[in-house]
């Protein structure tokens, strides 16, 4: 409840004030489950909105909207103003606050989207539990996509980076260091996990102006921008990293403000547990150097858990205005941390701080804020004042009122934009490659088709000309053939001459001799009988 420069938040022996001067001094909620943290945070956020001062926190549960609705006098209500506050019920004013619904998956609010730059590569390999060989990787990927203008804006940007690291690993190495395939498979690996849990979603455009959250309601009262988690937490690598995100980028952009009359923003980080567990010790050491020096940028921090052993002690040691509800104390382990987060505070003679926590019941808190100089009141056991909004989860009505004021801001974040980067730009250069390759692949394919052809034909016209050498030959040997022929026939025709005439002379000679044997028979005839004067028979 906002009370001038203040916000009461419980009341004791002594009223427990929230200094607004003081508040950038970030604090802790702490309590077991069921012990009143939730209506705690409503009430400080609550005073913080009616200040003027804008808000975030998640809604891990679901009951956070209620700040969106009005909240009712009660009988519970009217009793504690009788008996604790001293308030006429009459008098509260209830009302909800100014609400903005977001949400990372982008089903009940306005779509909150991060770019993979954005989110950079120490961030992305604490959320993809990389090793340091693969996180080196990872920076290589970064590293080249700067130098070469290639903007990853989501995970297919990230995944198309890896495969031309993949690709290119060897002209990449000389520049940058070793890309082991190895490393770049199992990175792969790890985006499917984040994207089975909507990281796919997550990363994008437009991405979050983190101005869009630190703005004021026409009346004056700061927004309450609250993150539907209730999904979200079951994603805790997700959920975390966007958070711590959130945080270091809201101490890389703002300016430097030191020590403000009213924070410029309040961050409330439920679940803080999630953030760091197996966090790695140079990402813790960032986030201890942030949450000391984002207070001089108007920025209070707020971790909400179940107890302050699940912070780390150096971030411990930052928060000062500090509500702690019971704890329970069953096991040693649980005894020490009870003792530990009594030892935290500025001791009250009254009573004994160990044993209060185990006490106190739901609503009741040991409570210690900064003083107007900066140093810690007594602690005191007091009872949390009820929060002016609605102590549960708002309306279906509340809730469509709350997202019909929001158009403005649906237009603007709505609709994802996909435009050119580096999956497109690798795309394009693997397609100018595969088009480069195909037209080599055609050119050299017609090269060999027209060096087969001059082959082919090299080999028709050799064939051609030995089929004619042998017609050729084959003509010659014919017309040798047939010369032969002629010559045998004529040889043949010249001994049939010959031996025609030689039969002819021999049938002269043989008639010749007839002739003449027979002129000889009768010459010697006559001539015989000339001799004797008859012839002998």
């Amino acid at each position: 409840m906002l009370d001038n420069d203040r916000i009461w938040m419980a009341q004791g022996d002594v009223a427990c004030n929230l200094l607004l001067s003081q508040a950038n001094r970030h604090g802790l909620i702490a309590g077991a489950s069921g012990t009143g943290k939730t209506v705690t945070l409503k009430v400080m956020a609550e005073g913080f909105s009616r200040a003027g001062v804008p808000v975030f926190m998640a809604d891990v549960k679901g009951d956070v909207t209620g700040m969106a609705e009005a909240g009712e006098l009660t009988d519970f209500i009217s009793k504690r103003c009788a008996d604790t506050f001293d308030l006429d019920p009459a008098a509260i004013d209830f009302s909800g606050c100014p609400v903005r619904l977001w949400d990372m998956l982008g089903e009940g609010g306005i779509p909150v989207r991060i770019t993979v730059s954005d989110m950079g590569p120490v961030l992305l390999a604490r959320l993809l539990g990389l090793t340091d060989v693969q996180e080196g990787v990872l920076n290589i990927a970064f590293r080249v996509a700067d130098d070469n203008n290639m903007l990853l804006i989501d995970l297919k940007d990230l995944r198309a980076m890896l495969g031309f690291l993949s690709e290119h690993a060897k002209e990449i190495q000389a520049t940058y260091g070793n890309v082991s395939t190895a490393s770049v498979g199992a990175i792969q690996r790890a985006l499917i996990a984040v994207e089975d849990q909507g990281g796919d979603v997550f990363f994008g455009e437009p991405d979050l102006d983190l101005a869009d959250w630190f703005a004021c309601a026409p009346d004056g009262r700061g927004y309450v921008n609250i993150l539907n988690a209730a999904k979200l937490v079951q994603m805790p690598q997700i959920y975390a990293m966007f958070l711590l995100w959130m945080l270091s980028s809201l101490f890389d952009t703002l300016p430097e403000v030191g020590d403000p009359d009213k924070p410029k923003f309040v961050f409330f980080f439920d679940e803080a547990h999630l953030l760091f567990d197996n966090m790695p010790k140079e990402l813790r050491d960032k986030i201890v150097q942030v949450v000391k020096l984002i207070r001089s940028k108007g920025v209070g921090v707020y971790f909400i858990t179940q107890s302050p052993s699940d912070i780390p002690d150096e971030v411990l040691a930052q928060l000062s205005n500090r509500v702690q509800h019971g704890l329970r104390a069953y096991t040693p382990a649980e005894q020490k941390a009870v003792r530990a987060a009594a030892a935290s505070f500025r001791e009250n003679p009254a009573f004994d701080s160990a044993q209060a926590l185990q006490e106190v019941g739901t609503g009741e808190a040991l409570v210690s804020f900064l003083g107007e100089d900066g140093s810690p009141c007594m602690v005191e056991r007091a009872r949390v004042l009820f929060p002016q909004c609605s102590m549960s989860a708002a309306s279906q009505g509340a809730l469509e009122a709350v997202i019909a004021g929001q158009a403005d801001l649906q237009a603007k974040y709505g609709e994802a934009v996909d435009r050119e980067s580096a999956f497109e730009m690798i795309g394009a250069e693997r397609a100018a490659s595969e088009e480069s390759a195909r037209l080599a692949a055609e050119r050299e394919a017609f090269e060999k088709e027209k060096a087969e052809f001059e082959k082919k034909r090299a080999a028709e016209e050799a064939k051609a000309a030995k089929d004619a050498e042998r017609e050729l030959a084959r003509q010659q040997k014919e017309a040798e053939k047939a010369a032969e022929r002629a010559e045998r026939a004529a040889e043949k025709e010249a001994e049939r001459q010959r031996r025609a005439q030689e039969r002819q002379v021999e049938q002269m000679k043989r008639a010749a001799g007839s002739i003449i044997g027979t002129i000889g028979r009768e010459a010697s005839r006559q001539l015989v009988r000339g001799i004797f004067g008859s012839l002998k028979r």
